[in-house]
């Protein structure tokens, strides 16, 4: 009797421990999936972005990422090859680039969610030069000046401110005077890079690289007129082949923002509008 009383009682207290187990299990169920989500990595932004924000784009995105969380990872190039890099299939959100042809050539092949290219920024066209050249003291007039051999620019097929640099040469008549001068890089952070090693005396560059600590440090610039050149309008994309695309747009809605805008300037960059 007493091996009875002590089976039931027994049985009695695995059922209550069966039971408290189970109690256990569900309510670890109701929040293990708050908590493996908090475990899970910072959400990622991937942004393809045009070289004359390489000076730019890192300060924002830290900016960016301390407000929201959301880690920038910025690939650089001229516009024209990250454009041709997506259309290949390249996995990016976004696409910043230089100017606005670009991105409507994705437009058109239905490649992105937005419906028309957003404008961002507008560019600012300089010539700088290392504060030992010999095109020192240095103004437009260095393009002409015997002591400059060779002069850097940005191919004008690829990258937006090498364009916007054949036309400001043109605009001041001096095709013909230059063109033997000539050093023709990928993009715009490599035509800077010509000067700053001195494979060039000078470059034609974006404000955003020539006003960048570094090369403000190593030498100076001047700025074209702005009227010699066409109006460099920066614009954006976002990718349809994009996981992230609500992202992509908050990430480009603070881009535009009035606050974000009136802090170009610091960075070499218009506000868009």
């Amino acid at each position: 009797m007493k091996n009875s009383c002590f089976s039931l009682g027994y049985r009695k207290a695995l059922s209550a421990c069966a039971v408290s187990a189970l109690s256990s299990l569900f309510l670890l169920s109701i929040f293990a999936g708050p908590l493996a989500a908090s475990a899970q990595s910072p959400k990622e932004l991937h942004i393809g972005a045009a070289a004359d924000l390489q000076p730019v784009l890192p300060t924002l995105a830290a900016q960016y990422e301390q407000a929201t969380g959301v880690k920038i990872i910025p690939s650089f190039g001229s516009s024209a090859t990250l454009a041709q890099q997506i259309t290949n299939g390249d996995p990016q959100d976004l696409f910043l680039s230089a100017d606005y042809v670009h991105p409507e050539q994705l437009v058109a092949a239905n490649l992105t969610s937005s419906r028309v290219p957003v404008p961002y920024a507008r560019g600012v066209l300089v010539l700088w030069a290392r504060k030992d050249s010999p095109a020192q003291p240095l103004t437009l007039d260095a393009l002409t000046s015997p002591k400059v051999q060779k002069i850097a620019v940005a191919n004008s097929l690829h990258a937006p401110y090498g364009f916007a640099a054949e036309k400001a040469v043109a605009s001041l008549s001096l095709t013909d005077k230059v063109a033997g001068k000539l050093v023709v890089a990928e993009n715009i952070a490599q035509t800077a890079q010509f000067a700053e090693s001195g494979n060039a005396q000078v470059a034609i560059i974006s404000l955003t690289i020539a006003s960048s600590p570094h090369y403000r440090d190593l030498g100076t610039f001047v700025l074209f007129p702005p009227h010699s050149y066409p109006e460099i309008r920066q614009c954006a994309v976002i990718l349809k082949s994009s996981k992230n695309q609500d992202e992509a747009r908050k990430f480009l809605d603070w881009l535009t923002s009035k606050e974000i805008q009136q802090s170009l300037t610091k960075f070499g960059l218009d506000p868009a509008n």
